[in-house]
């Protein structure tokens, strides 16, 4: 049975009322939430669950469930868990969940700011990062502050758009994760727009209006190494190879782009491989 995603239509949607569906050592299955499993690099909700007696439920962490738009909740360990057919009442710890939206938005429009291949991500409350696939040398960090902010200024409304599996089939450069695909097999696509700005796939949490994102900064950037291992021929006359030797000349140029609110900063550093 699938879980109604309302946080999908609403997400400043900071309670509502769901049946339980399922319990087991994984989490907590609900016929709908309003919280969001860790996915597409942000982390997964928390809030509580509140039962008809009164008793708080803590859920620490939200995630995927074995089947498509299935979720489960995690619940704080040693909590008694709910009985199947329950109704309960879900709260989401907004404050975080709303820096997690903005910290998302961020990254979007950033995204437009850093023109390069993004490879991975990572969203938490306190801080976010980008992974580009560019050099350092080509990155300017006054330059991604200006034009970021310069952006976020614009106060530009954000809005959900569904595209079909075969029109996104046919508009590949809507793509820009290299590690990550949008999810198919339900016949449509996620995908949010920042008139002007951005268009691409993604399933999380944003702002209505980018100008909630708030002003960024750059603090620093750093550069570190990392080699990838290369396979070498086997010895003759031997059944196995030898391992495996770390060569310099294979590498790439991967980026890190750390952004947080203006209280904090934007960290960007290297790591080639």
């Amino acid at each position: 049975m699938s879980t109604e995603l309302l946080f999908r239509d609403d997400a400043y949607a900071k309670t509502a009322s769901a049946r339980v569906v399922a319990v087991d050592e994984r989490g907590i299955e609900l016929d709908r939430t309003i919280f969001y499993p860790v996915g597409g690099g942000q982390q997964g909700d928390a809030g509580t669950l509140v039962r008809a007696n009164g008793e708080r439920i803590a859920i620490v962490d939200t995630r995927k469930g074995d089947t498509m738009d299935t979720v489960r909740h995690v619940a704080a360990p040693g909590t008694a868990p709910p009985e199947p057919g329950e109704t309960v009442a879900l709260e989401l710890d907004w404050t975080r969940r709303y820096a997690l939206m903005r910290l998302h938005t961020a990254l979007h429009v950033m995204s437009c700011v850093v023109v390069a291949p993004v490879t991975g991500g990572n969203i938490a409350p306190d801080k976010a990062r980008l992974d580009f696939d560019i050099d350092m040398s080509l990155l300017d960090a006054g330059k991604i502050e200006r034009e970021t902010n310069a952006l976020i200024a614009r106060g530009i409304k954000t809005e959900t758009v569904w595209i079909t599996d075969e029109e996104l089939d046919a508009r590949p450069e809507l793509v820009k994760t290299m590690s990550v695909q949008p999810p198919r097999g339900s016949g449509r696509v996620r995908l949010l727009r920042i008139p002007g700005i951005d268009l691409q796939p993604c399933g999380g949490t944003h702002v209505r209006n980018i100008a909630e994102i708030g002003a960024i900064r750059v603090l620093k950037m750093a550069t570190s190494w990392q080699f990838e291992p290369q396979a070498t021929p086997p010895f003759e006359g031997r059944e196995h190879s030898p391992p495996p030797r770390f060569s310099p000349q294979k590498m790439s140029h991967i980026s890190f782009v750390y952004a947080s609110f203006n209280d904090a900063a934007i960290c960007v550093d290297r790591r080639s491989r």
